[in-house]
């Protein structure tokens, strides 16, 4: 697939690295292409010269599936800069937290249980088809989860677009992922994000993230 990755940090690369080595042809968008390659970006793009680098709105434009991995706060102006006519019709997979660090560690959500940040970019952009998924764990477990316990562990997909949420675990199982959970429509993506503030306890707690939930059934 044709597939844009809005956002340039370790979760954006981690993304893009492993669809690229799977075949993919992989666009990062980022706001400022020239300010981008001016940071440590670089060294990176130097490694990985098969990915390329565009503004949010060209890399959305030319894409089949869009992967929204831009920060909680960040997500809604970047979608917005991709543009709505970019998004529309297309797979939006959305594994942003709505986390805000602005008092410290932990960190509150931004998003109360009676919504979430997907359900936020789905009524924002309605003709995209947006499935949340690769949330609940570390970015090195999202793209290779057999590095830990063989794989033997759970991640969850949420949306409201059957195919759009079969694409998605096409993509997961190409990765590596053996127990893709869907847990229904849209409005299941508030538990997902739910998760997080216990995620980060752990996190705290086992001085790791190289840990995810397993569903025992």
């Amino acid at each position: 697939m044709r597939i844009a990755v809005l956002g340039t940090g370790s979760v954006g690369r981690t993304i893009s690295a492993r669809a690229a080595e799977l075949g993919h042809q992989i666009t990062i968008g980022t706001r400022d292409v020239a300010t981008t390659l001016a940071g440590d970006y670089a060294a990176w793009a130097a490694e990985h010269p098969e990915v390329g680098l565009a503004t949010q709105a060209d890399a959305a434009a030319d894409a089949e599936l869009v992967v929204n991995a831009t920060s909680g706060s960040g997500s809604l102006p970047a979608l917005t800069a991709a543009g709505a006519a970019n998004l529309a019709g297309k797979v939006l997979l959305d594994i942003a937290n709505p986390l805000d660090f602005s008092a410290g560690f932990p960190p509150t959500l931004t998003v109360p249980d009676t919504d979430s940040l997907a359900e936020q970019i789905q009524r924002e952009f309605p003709q995209a088809k947006v499935v949340k998924s690769l949330n609940t764990l570390t970015a090195e477990l999202m793209v290779r989860p057999r590095q830990l316990a063989d794989g033997a562990h759970s991640v969850f997909v949420s949306g409201d677009d059957a195919e759009a949420k079969r694409i998605v675990t096409e993509l997961l199982v190409s990765f590596g992922h053996t127990d893709v959970i869907d847990l229904g429509d849209l409005s299941t993506a508030r538990g997902t994000e739910m998760l997080m503030p216990l995620w980060l306890r752990l996190y705290g707690r086992l001085g790791t993230a190289d840990f995810n939930f397993k569903v025992v059934r």
